[in-house]
């Protein structure tokens, strides 16, 4: 039955319900939401996680029929200093240590040293950002081929124009200097974009306060530049972290491991164990103890920059 106020042609309008009786969610509201994520979730990140820990408990050659259960034997053998796979994973993890050490300090620096300068006002900045940028666009294996000509020993033209005669592919230190060089190169504008966006969000005013306190450049940027920066700066450093130690098409394409070996990063041996030696389950154990020690140091970046209160 229709009650209440009447309109112009004088049909029954329902009243309105009281404000409290407005569309109340249900419970499973969230969760119907969610569901599609969580599938997702589920199927690409869960379920291949389980298998490959699965894997990584089984002589899991793909080859054979059958697949033995040998419980924690591939994880033991990566930490008896006596067997192959763990040499040469712990070799493999050394050169992995060393490139990351060597790139990430680069890769967070000279970036913020760029943003910092096309953070300024001067004709034609927008040029110069999409200069720094362009190398990221880039594939691997262009950026790899490429480097790998110009690097040779024999017929590269930096060789050739800097009048050196140097083995960048073959010997190390040179190698490295080559894997870190090409990367920081690569990579540079991508780490120098992000920080230019966390620059312009810092508010002018604070720069502005500062200035009128008389403070120099020099702790305007300890006192406000380097503080406002803070949440982008834990997402540069832990996904450059993260990054460097996940480093295999460089090592790949230019060095291919060489020499003996010592320029095969933790990905390198990984794959190589499992796609071109078949033996799945050593490369599973391999890659659940990198992910270890990956995500041991993303909890070190987490709390080297938590913010803390002051006394």
């Amino acid at each position: 039955m229709l009650t209440g106020k009447r309109s112009p042609s004088g049909a029954a309008v329902p009243d309105r319900p009281p404000a409290g009786a407005a569309r109340r969610m249900r419970p499973w509201t969230p969760y119907a939401f969610l569901a599609p994520y969580l599938a997702l979730f589920a199927v690409f990140m869960v379920l291949p996680i389980g298998f490959g820990f699965w894997t990584s408990l089984h002589e899991w050659d793909i080859n054979l029929p059958r697949k033995p259960f040998v419980g924690v034997e591939n994880y033991t053998d990566l930490f008896d200093p006596g067997s192959v796979d763990g040499g040469r994973f712990w070799t493999a993890m050394r050169a992995t240590g060393i490139f990351t050490v060597a790139s990430v300090p680069l890769l967070i620096v000279l970036p913020l040293l760029t943003a910092l300068l096309m953070n300024g006002r001067f004709r034609g900045r927008n040029v110069y950002r999409a200069v720094y940028f362009a190398p990221y666009v880039l594939g691997v294996a262009v950026v790899g081929f490429v480097w790998r000509f110009l690097l040779d020993g024999n017929i590269g033209l930096v060789n050739h124009y800097l009048g050196l005669d140097v083995q960048w592919t073959t010997d190390v230190p040179p190698a490295w200097v080559a894997l870190v060089g090409v990367t920081v190169w690569w990579t540079l504008g991508l780490n120098a974009v992000i920080f230019l966006a966390g620059l312009q969000d810092i508010p002018r005013e604070l720069h502005e306060a500062a200035m009128v306190d008389g403070a120099s450049a020099r702790h305007r940027f300890r006192a406000v530049t380097l503080p406002g920066l803070r949440p982008v700066m834990v997402f540069v450093v832990n996904s450059t972290i993260l990054a460097s130690a996940n480093m295999f098409g460089q090592s790949y394409l230019i060095t291919g491991g060489a020499p003996a070996d010592q320029t095969k990063t933790a990905i390198y041996l990984i794959a190589e164990t499992g796609l071109r030696q078949f033996d799945m389950g050593t490369a599973s154990a391999m890659s659940f103890v990198l992910a270890a020690f990956l995500m041991l140091a993303s909890a070190l970046v987490f709390g080297a920059f938590r913010e803390r209160s002051r006394p």
